[in-house]
């Protein structure tokens, strides 16, 4: 009699907060053709997991007996026929570009197809890898190959004390643009300016336009880097100088986006997970974040990390909260 092999891995049957949230074995199978498997040493939290869970995200899960989660980082323990790219014992991250629903890395071990697997950037250790790829990699893209972020331009950036906020701070900066970071209250401004944000508008008490046209001398910010749309899209939109660009990559707030008339303006919404779908951008990508965890331009900050799979809830409660800056990770 053949026993088939176990893992332990977090699924949720029903919409709701994080106490839906369960760990149960499920079976552990091989990878198949061009596909990679590894034990996962750590899990990166976004907040898409929580609008996921939550039945809030851009596409449903499939209930009962959904998985969730995109980033992760571990070693790689079997391939499947045709993967030449990784063996055994390669340390890797998930590159967040698939069906966390189908795929997700909430779990002991996971399989992924290859083309979602990338290198951990040599040296650096798998807490701080899980906290990596996502963040920086939307950052590189959406500011650089997106909106063609230059030194010496003014760049918004909302929802500065997220993940991906923290990590725009630090790309910006690192090209030698200048971060206009913003955040709801003086809680955590000076957090930002230590990260690097040249100025920090706190939205709570500050008219957001205002600020960006006193900072800029009138003029105006040449990007936008918006995690939040909404109504307030507008005034992000206003901030920005005529013939700018506005980088769309997250809807905190779900309500109906607000158009501006601050025109000729551009417009992108920008889905990390599709150009993470190609290997040359994956290469790109690697080699940026890579050289600049390397020259320390790049650091990304961890807000807490939570030992154990069964504190998933517990790091999911903490996400809730929003009153964290930086990623939180779970340590297996």
């Amino acid at each position: 009699m053949t026993t088939t092999p176990l893992a332990k891995a977090v699924l949720f049957h029903e919409l709701g907060g994080p106490d839906v949230l369960t760990i149960e074995d499920v079976a552990l199978r091989e990878p198949g053709p061009g596909e990679v498997r590894f034990r996962v040493e750590a899990i990166g939290l976004n907040r898409a997991e929580a609008l996921f869970r939550a039945g809030t995200y851009y596409y449903p899960p499939t209930l009962p007996g959904s998985r969730l989660g995109y980033e992760a980082a571990g070693v790689v323990d079997a391939v499947g026929a045709g993967v030449t790219e990784f063996a055994s014992g390669d340390l890797v991250m998930a590159a967040a570009n698939f069906d966390f629903g189908v795929h997700g890395v909430y779990g002991e071990r996971v399989v992924l197809p290859v083309d979602s697997v990338v290198r951990r950037p040599e040296g650096v250790d798998a807490v701080t890898s899980a906290a990596v790829w996502l963040t920086y990699s939307t950052a590189y893209g959406g500011l650089l190959e997106t909106a063609g972020l230059h030194p010496g331009d003014h760049v918004v950036i909302t929802g500065a004390s997220s993940g991906v906020g923290t990590a725009a701070i630090q790309t910006a900066a690192r090209i030698g643009a200048i971060p206009i970071a913003t955040t709801r209250t003086e809680a955590k401004k000076q957090q930002l300016l230590d990260l690097g944000a040249a100025h920090v508008i706190t939205t709570g008490s500050q008219d957001l336009v205002k600020e960006v046209k006193r900072i800029t001398g009138g003029r105006g910010a040449d990007v936008a880097f918006d995690a939040i749309g909404g109504p307030g899209f507008r005034a992000v939109s206003d901030a920005v100088v005529p013939g700018g660009t506005v980088v769309l990559y997250g809807w905190l707030d779900p309500r109906p986006i607000e158009l501006s008339m601050n025109w000729p303006l551009t417009v992108h919404t920008y889905a990390n997970g599709v150009p993470t779908g190609t290997e040359e951008y994956r290469r790109r990508a690697t080699a940026f974040i890579g050289s600049g965890l390397r020259d320390g331009s790049l650091a990304p900050v961890i807000a807490e990390t939570f030992d154990g799979l069964e504190r998933i809830v517990d790091a999911h409660r903490l996400m809730e909260t929003c009153t964290h800056t930086g990623k939180i990770v779970v340590r297996l």
